[in-house]
């Protein structure tokens, strides 16, 4: 493999590919393998060099998190990048828009609507030659912090992990000293703000108060024991 794919920021876990921000590994928290799931922002300003170290991973899937307009707006590119585009649209589609809802409210929405499309993500990634896939949003934060939070738990992750991993995103979207401007899907300039632990916290308390453990949000949800069986056979060391 080209070592250019493993370059990191110094202490950091985060991957150095031009044009796409907050990439890492999830693998290597806790007991998850290495190599088979990653999380990042949109692919929307990749460049053909970017797509090109995206390929040497191995990636073969990319769920993309967003909705329609977001995806029609800001399309993935890949520069002939041979690999399989999967959209699950994480927050509910019913025609009402969230981009001026305060964190704090739309990570319990996702929480308590979105366990049927991450059962749909799970069987997507258990399909074969699905992996290694990358998972993404937006900035690879929010949707993406939760669905990956969830996965993590799923596979027994210490919650200090989980929080470490979804906190790093303020480093991989450059808020450690403050708020960014970004531009939204409507072409409007706003503030990007740092995250905090009690954000995840509260998603992982909330699905384990309702439904006992992550696992039992799932099965409620429809995922099958056999599928969370191998699920975890599959990410697990």
């Amino acid at each position: 493999m080209d070592e250019s794919l493993t370059d990191r920021r110094p202490d950091s876990r985060l991957l150095s590919i031009p044009s796409l921000r907050n990439l890492r590994d999830v693998g290597g928290c806790g007991p998850v393998r290495t190599g088979l799931l990653y999380r990042s922002a949109r692919l929307a300003e990749l460049t053909p060099e970017g797509a090109r170290r995206l390929a040497e991973l191995g990636l073969r899937t990319v769920v993309d998190l967003r909705d329609p307009i977001e995806l029609g707006r800001f399309p993935n590119l890949t520069h002939d990048w041979e690999v399989d585009l999967a959209n699950f649209p994480l927050l509910p589609q019913d025609g009402r828009s969230h981009r001026d809802t305060p964190l704090a409210e739309v990570y319990p929405l996702i929480a308590d609507t979105a366990g049927p499309t991450l059962v749909a993500i799970l069987r997507r990634l258990l399909e074969p030659g699905a992996l290694p896939a990358l998972v993404h949003c937006a900035v690879g934060r929010d949707r993406t912090g939760i669905v990956i939070a969830l996965l993590l738990a799923l596979l027994d992750v210490p919650d200090e992990e989980i929080v470490a991993d979804y906190l790093l995103s303020n480093e991989g979207l450059d808020l450690l000293e403050g708020p960014q401007e970004y531009v939204d899907v409507h072409g409007t300039v706003r503030l990007s703000y740092p995250v905090t632990p009690e954000l995840i916290t509260g998603v992982l308390a909330r699905v384990r108060e309702r439904h006992g453990s992550v696992a039992g949000y799932l099965a409620d949800h429809g995922l099958t024991s056999e599928e969370e069986t191998a699920v975890c056979s599959m990410l697990r060391d």
